[in-house]
């Protein structure tokens, strides 16, 4: 019988191995289920949209980009659509120098196919010394990724974290900060105080950043940029393409390619 994604895992944790990497598919709508690791993480998936939930957030990863959590991150892997996962299991004691927080990493060219390449090294035995190179390339550039802002806060407090819940549920509801205030049972200055203590960021740069990601995960998924922008709240495709820009510094077109 086949081992299910989610248990195979448990054989790549405890390997002696510094640097492992693993491949898994899985369907569209399923979840990896809350767990954690004793290395650090790099999700990846040449095919398909994942959405990763942890204790300190949402990232939204699509093609062409991975994730990088830190050793111990608790976190569920939500599948938008089916995804060939490639993921590399890395020691941070023995192997210095990687990323100190988790986020999601560009992958260049060189490092997709580093990965490709290291699925097919038998994580049992020492690696030839052409494989160790391989290895250490594939460490080299994740050190040398740059991070996206592709992370979204989740607060802890009650209240703004019911808030935060509904304004993911309708991305497009533009009611005011007054009004969520009012919603949530509190004065719109706690509201903002809220956010500011518990998110890092104003209301408004949450929801933008909230509307982005939905956006970013419904475009990956190959929906027209037309109909995210007007069901995200923009009031046009125009606006959406302009706050996209100021984000990533590229068009959704470009940023896609």
């Amino acid at each position: 019988m086949a081992t299910h994604p989610a248990m195979r895992h448990h054989r790549f944790d405890n390997l002696p191995r510094p640097l492992v990497v693993m491949e898994n598919r899985w369907p569209a709508g399923v979840a990896t289920g809350w767990h954690a690791h004793p290395k650090g993480q790099l999700l990846y998936a040449t095919e398909g949209v994942m959405v990763v939930h942890t204790d300190a957030g949402t990232w939204v990863v699509p093609p062409n980009r991975a994730l990088w959590m830190v050793t111990g991150l608790r976190h569920d892997v939500a599948m938008a659509s089916e995804v060939l996962m490639r993921t590399a299991y890395i020691d941070e004691r023995a192997i210095g120098g990687l990323p100190r927080e988790s986020g999601v990493i560009h992958v260049s060219p060189l490092l997709r196919e580093l990965l490709v390449a290291a699925v097919q090294i038998d994580p049992e035995r020492p690696p030839t010394p052409r494989e160790q190179r391989l290895l250490d390339l594939l460490v080299d550039e994740v050190r040398e990724s740059g991070q996206l802002p592709l992370h979204l806060p989740m607060p802890q407090e009650p209240r703004l974290r019911a808030v935060c819940e509904a304004l993911l549920a309708r991305p497009a509801d533009g009611a005011s900060a007054a009004d969520w205030a009012r919603h949530a049972g509190v004065a719109e200055r706690t509201l903002h105080r809220l956010f500011a203590s518990q998110a890092g960021v104003s209301f408004a740069q949450w929801r933008a950043q909230a509307r982005l990601l939905h956006a970013l995960r419904r475009i990956a998924l190959g929906d027209k940029v037309i109909d995210v922008a007007l069901d995200c709240g923009y009031a046009s495709p125009s606006a959406f393409a302009a706050m996209f820009r100021r984000h990533f510094g590229v068009s959704p077109t470009a940023f896609f390619a």
